[in-house]
């Protein structure tokens, strides 16, 4: 019996293309979402953008036939418009006229009618509601990722030989001749390009190495020895991460960097890019573009005073904070002189090696030779991390950073924001470096690790 699926407008408006998602199934799309479409489609950024590409496509079909009684879609589903079932009753202290219970009355009066509906919807109160209704409802699936927990982390402990270690900075490691264990069992390990592995002696467990696995083998790192912009690498995962962001774009074009706060995931980006920009013995790129996705700033940021500096200024000082321990490595001194110390931080914005840009501004650009980092990466849509990669230039790298475990957005969770999207569709590319920083590796403060650890 085929489903007929009853999609909310908060689906659309994340993801137009969900209208291809349901294979050879029933689409519906009840005439409240059509309003709720039309109100939107003048709004900014990428909620506007949405609404009016559904909108769009939703005129190419008309041409083809009546969206009232069904047009065939490409999956080999149908696509219909439900004006139909406002009299429906729904529970006493639902009002009878919003939109989410308009949706409701639909789905209730199909099922009424014998059809197999299903309620599609990221508002978890409109599925809590649909649940007292006896109405199935479930969220978008199709652009999500695994939970957290199992999500690809780019770095492994694996064990092999003292033989192999003594060959490994001359000839590194086969595949073969590394695995893990689960208690008392050997398990083989299939890495992944570019993954990171710390290599364990079969015969001492404490006695280790680090690599990476080049598409062939487990190579020794690069930049081991390596301190950009005088900052050295505290631990592994960290030494991971040098290694991700010292490669060239060309090799590396992408880093993907997830982890709690703390974990100097900024940071270290920051100390790179101004190694590779602003020592003029190492330049790579002409400036550092920094930019950091806020829900509310994207959508409002023409309603604010100011030029497009002052308006970002007050987004961007985590920034700020990472370049005074930067610009100023004497932890003494560095406060003396707050003036001085802002002097200095103001000079790489005046200078253009670092420039910051509201991430709408960004969005369309075709953005060369540039260190691209994109702070709180987490609170971007699947679309919107498409967007931005699939527009890099020749010559630039783009930094994605962020803990998929602390979202803002209201319409994305752990396994539905663009960080952990790019991360999985990602894993396996050549030109992408991935790496998920430890709770422990935490260097904040003492406090700062005790409570990532803890809550």
């Amino acid at each position: 019996m085929k489903k007929t699926y009853v999609l909310d407008t908060n689906v659309i408006i994340q993801s137009p293309a969900a209208l291809h998602s349901f294979e050879d199934n029933i689409v519906i799309l009840p005439v409240a979402v059509l309003e709720e479409l039309d109100k939107h489609k003048n709004d900014d950024a990428e909620r506007g953008a949405n609404c009016r590409q559904a909108i769009r496509y939703l005129e190419s079909l008309r041409t083809k036939g009546s969206l009232y009684e069904g047009v065939m879609l490409e999956s080999g589903g149908m696509l219909k418009i439900e004006t139909n079932y406002n009299s429906v009753e729904i529970p006493e202290g639902f009002y009878r006229d919003t939109c989410d219970n308009r949706i409701l009355k639909v789905c209730k009066g199909l099922i009424e009618k014998g059809d197999n509906v299903i309620l599609v919807t990221k508002d978890i109160i409109v599925r809590l509601k649909a649940q007292m209704m006896g109405v199935p409802a479930e969220d978008f699936t199709t652009e999500q990722s695994p939970d957290f927990e199992s999500q690809y982390t780019g770095r492994m402990d694996v064990y092999t030989s003292d033989k192999a270690m003594g060959e490994f900075k001359k000839k590194g490691i086969s595949p073969e001749y590394i695995y893990t264990v689960n208690g008392l069992d050997r398990i083989d390990v299939f890495p992944i390009p570019n993954q990171f592995f710390i290599l364990h002696s079969e015969t001492n467990e404490k006695k280790t190495l680090l690599g990476r696995f080049d598409g062939s083998k487990i190579v020794p790192l690069r930049s081991i020895n390596e301190e950009p912009f005088g900052v050295k690498p505290r631990n592994v995962g960290q030494r991971f991460l040098q290694e991700a962001l010292m490669q060239d774009p060309e090799i590396a074009p992408l880093v993907i960097v997830k982890g709690t706060a703390g974990t100097a995931k900024t940071f270290y980006s920051l100390a790179v890019g101004l190694q590779h920009t602003y020592e003029v013995s190492s330049r790579k790129y002409r400036k550092i573009l920094i930019t950091r996705p806020n829900v509310q700033f994207d959508e409002d940021i023409g309603f604010l005073p100011g030029t497009e500096e002052e308006k970002i200024a007050p987004y961007l000082r985590p920034i700020i904070d990472n370049l005074e321990i930067l610009v100023d490595r004497n932890e003494n001194e560095r406060y003396r002189n707050e003036k001085q110390l802002r002097d200095k931080i103001d000079e790489l914005f005046y200078r253009g090696v670092i420039v910051a840009e509201a991430m709408n501004f960004i969005r369309g650009r075709s953005i060369t030779n540039t260190y691209l980092i994109i702070d709180e990466a987490q609170n971007l849509t699947p679309k919107q991390v498409k967007g931005i990669i699939t527009r890099v230039g020749k010559g630039t790298k783009v930094i994605l950073l962020g803990d998929p475990q602390q979202i803002d957005h209201p319409l994305l969770d752990e396994k539905t924001n663009g960080l952990s999207y790019a991360s999985e569709k990602m894993k396996g590319s050549k030109l992408c470096f991935q790496i998920t920083m430890k709770s422990d590796e935490c260097l904040r403060s003492v406090l700062a690790q005790d409570a990532s650890n803890r809550m």
